[in-house]
């Protein structure tokens, strides 16, 4: 057995105590390490070394520390986004509101986006990459997500088409907009959490005693902000369809709910009702 096979298996028995996928963890970590991609790293390791420095991230992971944060990058759709501290790290979840916006715009791309809780720019990002001759709004009140988001924007050219400023949800902000893609904090202030999250910024996870301050907030703005034929991608947790429906069901709008890949509701897919 090679060197770089002896670490990762010691590594990965070290790490099932702290993460459901330790083997993925620790070849994410070694790749990292060495600058190389996963895929390389699989490919070459009868050739590579084990640096040193790897065993202090193996014990940041087994600190808690997200794989994401210790590497900085998270790819996510079609693109790789720098992650901090700062935003919550973009999940396969969430790609589902991308895919429900692929779904609605088979035949007709949209051309004004609008991303609400912008964080890393994942959503933003992701949609403008999909759409070439798409232009996009990202807003966040946090200043440190949008530092991440631009610098994002830029890594991946994408800075003639993203604008972003800071902002409270879409106060102040004029449409209408074709696509307006929303992952808002929504989870109970005391429900009981585990793994990664514990490390993200709670501004973007809690939102009041039943996760669902601020869908009230968004939801009496959205009539105004959306296009005829457009539709806003919303994410909601896997409880949540039937209470997070009513709310924009109550402002006139169609409301029509898609699961994520493990099953579990994860988007709403909101348009302005069909016309008389």
């Amino acid at each position: 057995m090679t060197a770089v096979a002896e670490k990762l298996r010691a590594a990965s028995a070290l790490l099932e105590t702290v993460s459901g996928t330790p083997r993925l963890d620790a070849e994410l970590l070694l790749a990292h390490v060495l600058g190389l991609t996963r895929s390389d790293l699989l490919l070459r390791q009868r050739d590579l070394g084990v640096p040193a420095s790897f065993d202090g991230l193996v014990e940041r992971r087994l600190s808690g520390e997200p794989v994401a944060y210790i590497t900085g990058i998270r790819d996510f759709w079609t693109i790789s986004l720098r992650v901090t501290p700062d935003v919550l790290i973009p999940r396969p979840d969430s790609e589902t509101l991308i895919e429900a916006a692929v779904a609605h715009f088979a035949e007709r791309p949209p051309r004004a986006v609008l991303d609400l809780g912008t964080g890393s720019g994942a959503l933003l990002l992701a949609a403008l990459d999909q759409w070439p001759q798409a232009r996009g709004l990202g807003i966040d009140i946090s200043p440190g997500a949008l530092g991440v988001a631009r610098e994002n924007a830029a890594r991946l050219a994408l800075s003639n088409r993203a604008d972003f400023r800071i902002g409270d949800w879409a106060d102040g902000v004029n449409g209408p907009f074709d696509l307006i893609l929303i992952n808002p904090p929504y989870i109970a202030r005391n429900a009981p959490l585990s793994g990664d999250v514990l490390h993200e910024p709670q501004g973007a996870l809690f939102a009041g005693a039943e996760g669902l301050d601020d869908y009230r907030r968004i939801a009496p703005q959205l009539p105004r902000l959306l296009s005829d034929g457009g539709m806003a991608a919303v994410e909601i947790g896997h409880d949540q369809r039937d209470s997070v429906s009513a709310l924009f069901a109550d402002r006139g709008l169609a409301v029509e709910a898609r699961r994520d890949l493990a099953g579990h509701d994860r988007c709403l897919a909101i348009t302005p009702p069909a016309a008389d």
